[in-house]
């Protein structure tokens, strides 16, 4: 360990709360609790640790659906939460006005624990197990290996580590330099006041609970027999030290503070004199201003670097005391097992890439700072830093058109405007202005024919003597034959799905792998790790900035195409999970890719340049089959309606392929011993505990969206994984995981929907049959009659 992270989360108010949004990020938050408890105990170093609980209180009815839709997802984790109304609310806090107090998330055993103590007992701890903590220790140098290994020079010497995990605070960014990254990190100015003893706070016969007033956009506890008072400012008032961006941090910066600010975060200080009377009369004893290192998104970047063998982060915690004990965990695990374990993809710092300039970063870390106690709608987007340089070859014809999302650094289309919508982003919690358009959407690729800019997905080429062998090593699925796709899925040692990709092999060993926006890296780094390790000589490239990809679905769909090429597009001509290339008339290319997925209609691979120009030609020669666009969250409904499993709902780092219902495409008798095959075999020998359900629901105006709390006579049994409405059956459905007793058709259980539970139904899926399905049944009438 070496010693410049050591105090880069001790200036923060202590803060510790069970609470997060997140679904795996609640269990980073248990285990930093359920550690601190347990600390002096195993170390015999106090840490100062409170645990009065904590109350998130809703002033505003939004801001009790927010507690509701918060609620549904905490109820099938072991994590004690309540939603409690005002009087109990004021039980916790008597020194509230309670004039504006709805209700309240509370939370026991949430509190707040000294930083500087817990620093010292977790250095204490690690020394009992044998770490050598060196202190001060500034890296200044980070040599790789041939073997994988770093050489770390530091003034006590260069050192020889297996593996480096940089978590070093706001000095994330120095450390990335020396090997030549650009880490996203940048600290804010974040201020907390401090008062002096009051006379209200001293009689009370217990502590306070912390408050977190959401509108008021603060926190406050008690600190001794006074009052602690955290304000997150607006995006326009707070400040960001971009500075040490640009310059560094300055040499020796370590324990110091910033100049704080009082009239920056008076308009705070006035919300909570209102919540909190006493504090009128409140002398201020200190004010602290110190930096707090924050990412584009808020939430950290936790585990292996794609780009250097054996570099791993844990850096840009925004809330660092919380998440030091069970992020600690999780690498630990993660570096001995060699899988994560458990699935946190959204923490991993692989999700950003080279459109992360210090312009988006900066114009995100503001924003976010700003946004941290705004209301956390589903379908949440922050529009900020955007678009990146990260825009496929449609967005200047899209942009206007369309409700735009944004997926690793790409703008894609979620919805479309026509005449008299109401336009615009506008998130809720219920049914709200893109329900009706999307049905519309859904509509014309069942009926018609639509077309839906995919290019955000992530593209890799595989090629070389060992690419066959390394993919055969990689993937479950048996490889397709040239010419040929399948969807293939990577296991970990232990049989959990690691990714789902789409993989063609385009020539003799040269492959086109396709996954999703999110995963790209993620993807590509566990691809590239074992090609080292293994020695697999082979090539790989990342190609996802360089091509376009346009989907073509519904029935009209090959009418279209054969109007603009001499290819046979007919089912017999082209048949499902056949790809070639073809020229287009009315473009400028002499060919692109073309495959037929099913899924997603037809899918066409092309230079980025050139996606303008083919989208022109299909929609040109599509007029007559009423061709027009659709976004994604059409195509999410559609996906649902056909049973399509995705990646990082249904299937990920937490579920294994044989309760995802995945198993026709795990090939447990293939010669290939592909990692997590003696996993899985062994997992099929002692059978499965729970499988993955499809289950439909009567609503009114909500509907699931994923991650809400399954019951069953009065008892939590699971958790849905994704959610929508099906327009074609016009009721809600959901898939879900569920023990195998409660697994058969027919089999009803109730899912909660913002504090209400609706009944669901297990039924047989799919509820729509995928168009060759119903190409091939529609064949077979003809033949009988």
């Amino acid at each position: 360990f070496f010693g410049w992270g050591l105090f880069s989360f001790m200036l923060q108010a202590g803060l510790t709360t069970y609470y997060h949004p997140g679904i795996n990020l609640k269990k980073v938050h248990y285990y930093s609790i359920k550690l601190y408890e347990s600390l002096e105990a195993e170390t015999g170093q106090a840490v100062g640790f409170h645990q009065p609980g904590s109350v998130r209180i809703a002033s505003t009815p939004v801001r009790v659906d927010e507690l509701k839709y918060q609620m549904t997802r905490t109820h099938w984790h072991p994590t004690p939460q309540f939603l409690i109304g005002p009087e109990k609310v004021q039980e916790l806090f008597p020194l509230l006005n309670m004039d504006k107090v709805i209700a309240g998330l509370y939370t026991p055993g949430d509190g707040h624990i000294d930083p500087y103590s817990l620093t010292m007992a977790l250095a204490a701890g690690a020394r009992m197990y044998g770490a050598q903590i060196y202190n001060p220790a500034p890296v200044t140098g980070l040599t790789p290996t041939s073997d994988g290994k770093w050489d770390v020079q530091t003034p006590h010497g260069t050192i020889r580590a297996n593996r480096i995990v940089n978590a070093t605070g706001f000095w994330a960014r120095e450390v990335g330099k020396l090997i030549g990254f650009e880490h996203p990190t940048i600290p804010v100015h974040h201020q907390y006041v401090v008062t002096s003893t009051l006379p209200e706070v001293k009689a009370l016969k217990r502590e306070l609970a912390v408050i977190r007033d959401l509108e008021g956009s603060y926190y406050l506890r008690q600190e001794r027999d006074g009052l602690l008072f955290g304000p997150y400012e607006k995006m326009e008032k707070m400040v960001l030290q971009d500075s040490w961006v640009r310059d560094g941090v300055p040499p020796g910066f370590g324990k110091e503070l910033f100049e704080s600010d009082l009239d920056r975060i008076m308009e705070h200080v006035e919300m909570a004199m209102e919540m909190v009377p006493v504090l009128k009369n409140a002398d201020i004893i200190n004010i602290v201003s110190g930096p707090i290192t924050y990412t584009p998104d808020l939430l950290p970047m936790v585990g292996p670097h794609h780009g250097a063998r054996n570099y791993w982060t844990a850096i840009g915690f925004g809330y660092g005391v919380i998440h030091a004990g069970g992020i600690g965990k999780f690498l630990s695990d993660w570096i001995r097992t060699g899988e994560p374990p458990y699935d946190l993809i959204e923490c991993d710092p692989n999700r950003y890439g080279k459109w992360t300039d210090v312009p988006y970063m900066c114009a995100k870390a503001r924003e976010s700072y700003g946004f941290n106690n705004v209301v956390g709608y589903p379908k949440e987007e922050r529009f900020e830093g955007r678009p990146t340089s990260r825009t496929s070859g449609l967005y200047e014809l899209l942009k206007d058109k369309a409700s735009m999302g944004f997926h690793a650094g790409w703008e894609q289309p979620h919805w479309f405007y026509k005449p008299g919508d109401d336009t615009g982003y506008k998130p809720s919690f219920h049914r709200t202005n893109w329900f009706g358009p999307v049905g519309r959407e859904c509509k014309l690729v069942m009926e018609k024919v639509g077309v839906i800019d995919l290019t955000p997905f992530g593209k890799f080429t595989v090629k070389g003597k060992d690419s066959h062998k390394l993919l055969d090593r990689l993937f479950a699925n048996t490889m397709p034959k040239v010419g040929l796709t399948n969807i293939s899925h990577m296991l970990t040692p232990t049989g959990k799905v690691y990714a789902e990709v789409t993989i063609t092999q385009l020539a003799p060993g040269e492959f086109l792998l396709i996954t999703g926006s999110g995963s790209e890296l993620h993807d590509l780094r566990w691809i590239e790790r074992e090609a080292v390790e293994g020695g697999y000589d082979v090539d790989i490239s990342n190609v996802t900035d360089d091509i376009g990809v346009l989907g073509v679905a519904g029935p009209n769909s090959r009418k279209v195409l054969q109007k603009l090429t001499d290819e046979d597009m007919s089912d017999a001509g082209f048949k499902f999970l056949h790809c070639k290339s073809i020229k287009l008339a009315g473009t400028p290319l002499r060919a692109i890719r073309i495959s037929y997925t099913g899924e997603l209609g037809w899918e066409l691979y092309m230079e980025q340049k050139n996606l303008a120009a083919v989208y022109k030609a299909i929609m040109e020669a599509g007029q007559s089959e009423g061709i027009d666009n659709f976004g994604t969250y059409a195509m999410a409904s559609l996906r649902l309606e056909k049973g399509f499993r995705g990646w990082g709902a249904e299937m990920n780092c937490d579920t294994n392929p044989l309760e995802a219902g995945l198993d026709y495409f795990i090939k447990l008798n293939k010669p290939a011993d592909f990692i997590g095959k003696a996993a899985l075999q062994e997992i099929k020998a002692k059978g499965l505990k729970r499988k993955l359900c499809y289950i439909t629901m009567d609503t009114d105006d909500i509907d699931p969206e994923g991650n809400e709390t399954v019951w069953h006579n009065g008892k939590v049994v699971g958790n849905t994984t994704s959610g929508a409405y099906s327009y074609s059956t016009q009721q809600s459905l959901a898939f879900a995981y569920l023990p195998m007793e409660l697994c058969s058709i027919g089999q009803k259980v109730e899912v909660e929907l913002l504090g209400r539970k609706y009944t669901a139904m297990v039924v047989q899926e799919p509820l729509v049959l995928t168009e060759p399905t119903r190409t091939r049944l529609q064949k077979k009438a003809k033949g009988k009659a």
